[in-house]
């Protein structure tokens, strides 16, 4: 199916599982890709401010995804947004092939970043929205979605504690909590955040109305963090 055959269709959420199975292949990421699915549907359907047409626009929001290990509930959110043509999907892993097993920016349109190394994308998400506010842009927002796994990486405690301090309200973050932390526990990620003096909310991850108001809710002067619990990875 080609991608004006899936807009014609009216894609949706039920066509995810579909455009999921056309990637094979040794992928050893599974759970990574299944738990972030219903979070990123909500951001690319309700949420995000960009289309494949306005993917280079200046006053787009941006969409960091730092869980980019086991891509592909994202690659197939991508196709079903538009922004790549399903057929490629079945290329998946291959060595020609534009998706790898983690995405570059350089290969897959939409994409802000090249990801997969824990603990990268929440400081880059952070140089993003310093860098908009330099340029004046307060329109954009800036979104980041991580893994609960990812705050065993130093590098993001710091991300967290400068951007409280700045108040970068254009700056979101949603972590994915399936339990697969090594030094995590049930309330810790919520709590790291609002130390710092972020926003903070904590949903159901399959909850589409729950994500979908955590994700909008105000948070005046402050980054915005969704803790979205899914089941855990080995469940």
């Amino acid at each position: 199916m080609t991608t004006a055959e899936i807009a014609s269709a009216g894609p949706g959420f039920h066509d995810l599982p579909r455009l999921m199975a056309l990637m094979t292949g040794d992928e050893k990421h599974g759970p990574a890709a299944t738990s972030t699915l219903d979070a990123l549907w909500v951001l690319y359907d309700r949420v995000l401010r960009v289309t494949p047409a306005t993917a280079q626009d200046q006053d787009r929001d941006r969409f960091l995804l730092s869980k980019g290990h086991g891509p592909m509930a994202y690659y197939a959110v991508l196709a079903a947004k538009g922004f790549l043509d399903p057929e490629v999907l079945t290329s998946f892993g291959g060595y020609d092939s534009p998706l790898g097993h983690h995405p570059d920016r350089l290969l897959v349109p939409g994409a802000e970043i090249g990801s997969g190394s824990l603990g990268h994308g929440l400081p880059l998400a952070v140089g993003t929205a310093l860098g908009l506010r330099a340029q004046g842009l307060a329109d954009p927002a800036v979104w980041v979605l991580i893994g609960d796994a990812e705050f065993d990486e130093g590098s993001n405690h710091e991300a967290v504690a400068f951007a409280g301090a700045a108040g970068l309200d254009r700056l979101h973050v949603v972590a994915i909590d399936n339990s697969s932390a090594t030094h995590g526990w049930r309330g810790g990620i919520a709590a790291r955040f609002a130390a710092e003096g972020w926003s903070t909310a904590t949903v159901d991850g399959r909850d589409h109305g729950a994500l979908h108001r955590a994700f909008t809710a105000p948070h005046p002067g402050r980054p915005h963090a969704v803790v979205a619990r899914v089941e855990p990875k080995y469940s």
